[in-house]
Formats: structure tokens, C-alpha cells, sequence
């Protein structure tokens, strides 16, 4: 079950890295130095306030940071379009330094995912335990093009914050409407034209390019854990099995019926999964 007791809001907090104001959620209280970070990394289409829901049941026992990446949410626009993953990856290397964190247990979605995975390989000494959700090593030109189109589409605009809900949840339809509102509402804001549109960067599109990080993956010490939605394609068998020869204690747990975000559809299957995975991993 999805304890929600510790914390009922997080403070928004902002710090400039690479140039960037980059703002993210502090979900740790007065107290909590003594806790190892959680930091929680977000999707290509989405943005911190996506954990609102699941975040405050891992504060009794980590200070929770999640992160808005560049060009998505209230952080700020690279002006020269700069969103690849190793790009990302500067920014969350200069708020774990400026933050004074080590020992991190990182856990990214999707792009958040890959991220995570990266940064996880370039600076083991500082990593605990990593979260993947739904996301591999590689993204294939087939993805990158239709995730292109979808953007393109999304750059018209909605009518209202009804019609952008409609279509979210036409997109991910296991996931409760109610989630799907919450992240509607923090993730849009009022176009010039009137129009709904998304707190995002159209420029992030010159980063979503076809990648490959086994290199890093590679160099990944700390225990990894790819929690997979069953509906989803993304990390299809055959990665799943280099997976296992490159990394011989990943786990990887598929969860039946659930599509690219497991911990929106089900987040209380989703944390009996994580919970065992980050005990032992702290051991």
C-alpha cells in the first residue's frame, strides 16, 4: 500500500546549473539531513509534479527531490536546444553538487530513465541503487520518430484543460483520470493564442534522437532494478536478455497489463516492488 502519512506537499526550490534555473521539489523536512536522497526524474512529457501522488511514501525514509529537467515544467529553456541525455545528465551533476548529496537511490521514467542510467555508470562512487521505469539503454529510430510526430501535434495546442485530459488519458488509459488531471494542471499553461499548451520546450525535440548508452550501462555498480509495463514495447526481450549478460544482478520485473508508466497505473504494485528492491540494496 502507498503510505501517504510523512509529507502533504513538497517546497518548490530553484538553483542555477549550466547557466539554467532549474527548479525541482524538496519533499524533505527539518530533520532529515541524516536521510539518504531519493532524487525521481521524469518523462519526455512530463515534469516533477508527476510523483505528487507516490513521492510521500518513501519520506520516512529519504529526502525526496524530484527534479522539473531542463526545458520542461518551471526550469528553464536552453536557448540553443541543448536536450540531449548526457545534457540532462550536467544538469542533475550540478544540483547533486550544489545539494551536497551522495549515496543517491536515483529513479527515472522514460527519458528520466535513461538519465539515471547514465549518470548511474559515470559516477558509481556516488550512486546507492537505481530505479528504471519502463526504459532501456537504447532508443531506436522507430521511437524517436514517433514520439516527432506526437510532438508536433502537441505544439497546436488544446482547447481547454478538458480536451488535453481527454487525450492523455485516450494515450494512457490505465492510468486513473485523477492522476491524469493532476498532471494535466501542473504541466499546461495559457498559449499566446489563448490555447492550452505545455509547460515545454519545443526545442526538446532536437535532443529526442535516436541513443545508445550501453557504454555507461556498462560501468553501472550499484544494484539496478527495470520495472517494465506489460502493454509496453519499449524494452523489448532480446534487450531484456543483454540486460542480464551486461549486468549480472539486475532484476527486471515486468508488470502485467501496464503500459509506459507502472508507477501512475498501479503505484501501490509498482512500491512492493521497489520496497524490497531499495531494502536490500541498503543493506
Amino acid at each position: 500500500m502507498v503510505s501517504n502519512t510523512a509529507v502533504a506537499e513538497p517546497v518548490d526550490r530553484y538553483i542555477t546549473v549550466n547557466g539554467l534555473r532549474i527548479h525541482y521539489l524538496d519533499w524533505s523536512r527539518s530533520g532529515d539531513e541524516h536521510k539518504p536522497p531519493l532524487l525521481i526524474l521524469h518523462g519526455i512529457s512530463r515534469l516533477a509534479h508527476c510523483y505528487d501522488h507516490i513521492a510521500p511514501h518513501f519520506t520516512d525514509r529519504y529526502r525526496v527531490f524530484a527534479m522539473d529537467m531542463r526545458g520542461h515544467g518551471d526550469s528553464g529553456w536552453h536557448p540553443q536546444g541543448a536536450y540531449l541525455v548526457e545534457d540532462y545528465v550536467q544538469d542533475v551533476e550540478g544540483l547533486v553538487q550544489q545539494l551536497g548529496l551522495r549515496d543517491l537511490v536515483l529513479w527515472g521514467a522514460s527519458t528520466g530513465g535513461r538519465v539515471v542510467q547514465v549518470f548511474a555508470g559515470m559516477h558509481p562512487h556516488l550512486t546507492k541503487a537505481v530505479i528504471v521505469e519502463d526504459v532501456g539503454p537504447e532508443r531506436p529510430k522507430e521511437v524517436s520518430n514517433r514520439r516527432s510526430g506526437r510532438m508536433a501535434r502537441e505544439q497546436l495546442g488544446w482547447a481547454s484543460i478538458d480536451e488535453l485530459v481527454s487525450v492523455i488519458q485516450a494515450q494512457y488509459p490505465s492510468t486513473p483520470e485523477t492522476r491524469i488531471r493532476h498532471l494535466a494542471r501542473h504541466n499546461s499553461k495559457p498559449g499566446d493564442d489563448g490555447k492550452i499548451i505545455l509547460k515545454r520546450d519545443p526545442g526538446i525535440e532536437k535532443g529526442f534522437i535516436p541513443t545508445e548508452i550501453w557504454r555507461f550501462v556498462k560501468r553501472i555498480r550499484a544494484p539496478i532494478i527495470y520495472i517494465l509495463g506489460g502493454a509496453s514495447t519499449i524494452v523489448p526481450p532480446q534487450t531484456q536478455d543483454e540486460l542480464r549478460r551486461t549486468l549480472p544482478h539486475v532484476q527486471i520485473v515486468t508488470m502485467p497489463g501496464l503500459g509506459h508508466y507502472p508507477s501512475d497505473d498501479d503505484p501501490a504494485g509498482f512500491v512492493a516492488i521497489v520496497d524490497p528492491f531499495l531494502a536490500t540494496a541498503s543493506r
